[in-house]
């Protein structure tokens, strides 16, 4: 639940108009100043998320560890989290969902002002090894978006929820403007359309699935179906 109320804060601070959109949350850490993720506890209470970075607002080296508890010593870095592609350096900017078997660990964090990354890491034994992330929209229409620019994507909000050791719900969530109506006829029941006052479409994409983890951890995508519209 506490996660859950942390993903609804920083969803209200991704999507509102307001001076909180355009702000950071930053944090300078003391040498040897790990900060604990919000729900980055392992169920088995012998592992967390925590971030660290150098200098003032920790923009210098900053990564997300896998840490030993209650030592609260580093085991390992996170791929595909530092100060290249964050915007945030606060640890309760940064989210984690713990498989139950603390085996599985999901990890979501701005990249940019309306963009979440949600990486997908499997923890073995001292490290932490970075696995596919499901792809609904690419499910849906065969494509990939990759950067916040490719079909005018503007806002992209992933979630996880555990239901089992392998098997997780997940929810894809995509913000579009686009000029004419080609892709919400495209996605169908998966969309929702507004017609904007300067004559261009606001496009939202909701997509829901539950994920299997297969063999070498590949995520098999089950039916999909209406998503969560993050209003």
């Amino acid at each position: 639940m506490q996660l859950r109320r942390a993903i609804a804060a920083a969803l209200f601070v991704l999507l509102a108009a307001t001076p909180q959109a355009r702000a950071t949350a930053e944090h300078t850490y003391a040498r040897g100043e790990y900060g604990i993720i919000a729900g980055g506890w392992a169920p088995n209470k012998r592992l967390a998320i925590a971030v660290h970075g150098e200098g003032e607002g920790a923009h210098d080296k900053f990564h997300a560890y896998l840490m030993s508890e209650p030592k609260h010593r580093p085991l390992a870095v996170l791929d595909n989290i530092s100060h290249e592609n964050n915007l945030d350096t606060a640890s309760d900017a940064y989210y984690a969902e713990w498989s139950p078997d603390s085996r599985y660990v999901a990890v979501s964090f701005r990249t940019e002002r309306h963009i979440m990354t949600l990486n997908i890491y499997a923890i073995e034994g001292h490290r932490a090894r970075l696995i596919e992330t499901p792809d609904l929209f690419r499910k849906a229409t065969g494509r990939t978006v990759v950067v916040k620019t490719d079909d005018d994507m503007r806002t992209y909000f992933p979630t996880v929820k555990w239901r089992g050791p392998r098997r997780f719900d997940f929810n894809d969530y995509r913000l579009f403007v686009e000029d004419d109506k080609a892709l919400a006829d495209e996605l169908g029941e998966l969309c929702g359309l507004t017609k904007m006052e300067d004559g261009r479409y606001s496009i939202e994409f909701a997509a829901h699935a539950t994920i299997t983890l297969g063999r070498g951890d590949k995520s098999r995508i089950g039916k999909l179906r209406r998503g969560v519209f993050q209003r």
